[in-house]
């Protein structure tokens, strides 16, 4: 199968703003081959997240009427921690460039207690749109607003050799009068004229030596306003740090955008004013339209941890306030209008994939108007010897890939023998059954006490080729692993 496959924005129609980013082309099929790039396992998982991406693409192409009323089918996603829950979610979002947002059930609380509001999931979903379209507006500008940065630079390389307007008039204009003109003599607007010729030709040698990167180091003094702190949406509900921030925020608001000099390097001065002038270029109303469109349309919002907040048994003590919490989220997902700072967003044609181990409470102990908003159920399976050791090497970010690559920039190249990945692969399922089953997150540990020592004198390896196999892992992770004492705590 072809990895060519365009990622095309689809345009809205109606207003020709760009509605949704999607990988129209993409099958079922094609987004679960993807996924195998980066998630071992989990086929049904995979299977449900293409199907959902897939079906945002077909109730675009129905007619307005019926559009409207399919809304996404909300996922939950039950199995233990590291087998892929939230990387399966990620990539599905980056694959079709859909604003993405992970929040924890755990860090929500009823409203009335202290703590974050759930409506701020969708105001943070929003920012995410919005930086997101920032930035691709901003990229595309970015080729245009060179030769205004290079001016500027300049200027600041040869102050006064910017072009001067004439404003000894500006006073009398203000006022209506017209202010007398002098008669400048003959020599004078001779001299002025050869000061002009000369600046120019300085400017230009100047103008040379910049794009030749001659004068990258050299110093100069540049303006910059301090932006202020924080975001006024979190007024509308959080804790006692956020309204500080808030507050802090609106003090700033009043007292002006404060300016301040710095002396940097025209390497840093180049970034400064790019952003600067990148800023003043986009139309943050336009950006603002499109992300909440994006946001509406395609946004994907993953809820961890929503085991946690399960109730079972009679309700009373802290039971009651984790009921309290899945109520607030059920409008969330069943579809209202939330305010945030670039205007109002409606949650009805947002994905919700919600996760959660269920290891000390099960699905039916959620309140059953949520259960009946998370329709598809998926069971991500526990991982095995096997599906660790595809871990380690098939991903395009496999695990050994990232080690020998961190060490190769020490001239040390890991020489990973097969008996090697098959001893880490049996050791972590060894490991997980015995202790808590962290899924993949135990060959980090693993991985890091095996190259442990490598990674410290990394410096005095320089030039050499180190081979891990068996012998090379037994001799500094099996003492540790068994030991079933030791292991609880070291792996």
């Amino acid at each position: 199968m072809s990895d060519t496959t365009d990622v095309i924005i689809l345009p809205d129609a109606t207003n020709n703003v760009p509605a949704v980013v999607n990988a129209e082309e993409l099958t079922p099929r094609q987004i679960v081959e993807k996924l195998d790039s980066y998630i071992i396992g989990q086929k049904n998982a995979k299977k449900a997240v293409a199907v959902a991406l897939r079906n945002r693409t077909r109730r675009l192409k129905l007619s307005e009427d019926i559009r409207e009323e399919v809304t996404p089918k909300n996922i939950l996603m039950i199995g233990p921690t590291g087998v892929g829950k939230t990387e399966i979610a990620r990539r599905l979002a980056k694959l079709c460039g859909a604003p993405f947002l992970k929040v924890e059930a755990t860090k929500y609380t009823e409203v009335g207690y202290v703590g974050r509001d759930v409506e701020s999931m969708v105001r943070d979903l929003m920012a995410v749109g919005f930086n997101n379209v920032k930035h691709e507006m901003e990229e595309e500008l970015r080729e245009s607003c060179k030769d205004k940065v290079e001016e500027r630079l300049l200027d600041l390389l040869l102050p006064g050799s910017e072009k001067k307007n004439n404003n000894s008039n500006a006073l009398g204009n203000i006022f209506g009068m017209q202010a007398p003109q002098t008669e400048k003599s003959f020599e004078e607007k001779e001299r002025e004229a050869q000061e002009a010729a000369q600046m120019g030709s300085t400017r230009e040698k100047f103008r040379t030596m910049l794009r030749e990167g001659k004068l990258e180091d050299r110093e100069v003094e540049i303006s910059v306003t301090a932006a202020p702190k924080g975001n006024m949406s979190i007024l509308t509900g959080g804790s006692m740090d956020d309204l500080e921030s808030a507050m802090q925020n609106i003090q700033d608001m009043m007292n002006g955008a404060r300016k301040k000099q710095r002396t940097v390097s025209i390497a840093e001065a180049r970034k400064i004013l790019t952003e600067q002038i990148l800023d003043s270029m986009v139309d943050a109303d336009k950006a603002a339209d499109i992300a909440r469109e994006r946001v509406q349309q395609s946004g994907i919002i993953f809820i961890d941890e929503i085991d946690k907040i399960a109730v079972h048994g009679e309700g009373h003590g802290p039971a009651v306030s984790r009921e309290g919490v899945q109520r607030d989220i059920l409008p969330i997902v069943e579809g209202c209008h939330v305010n945030t700072k670039w205007g109002v967003i409606d949650t009805k044609h947002i994905l919700f994939i919600a996760a959660g181990a269920f290891s000390l409470s099960k699905p039916s102990d959620l309140i059953p108007e949520l259960q009946g908003r998370f329709p598809l159920r998926v069971e991500l399976d526990s991982l095995n010897k096997d599906d660790f050791k595809r871990i380690l090497t098939e991903p395009k970010n496999a695990l050994i890939k990232q080690y020998t690559a961190l060490l190769g920039t020490e001239g040390v190249t890991l020489d990973f023998k097969d008996e090697a990945i098959e001893r880490i692969s049996s050791m972590a399922e060894e490991v997980n059954s015995k202790s808590e089953n962290i899924g993949a997150r135990r060959l980090h540990t693993i991985m890091e006490k095996v190259l442990d020592e490598i990674s410290f004198e990394a410096d005095e390896h320089k030039g050499e080729t180190i081979s891990i196999d068996a012998s090379y892992v037994d001799s500094k992770v099996q003492d540790v692993a068994s030991n079933e004492d030791l292991s609880r705590y070291i792996l």
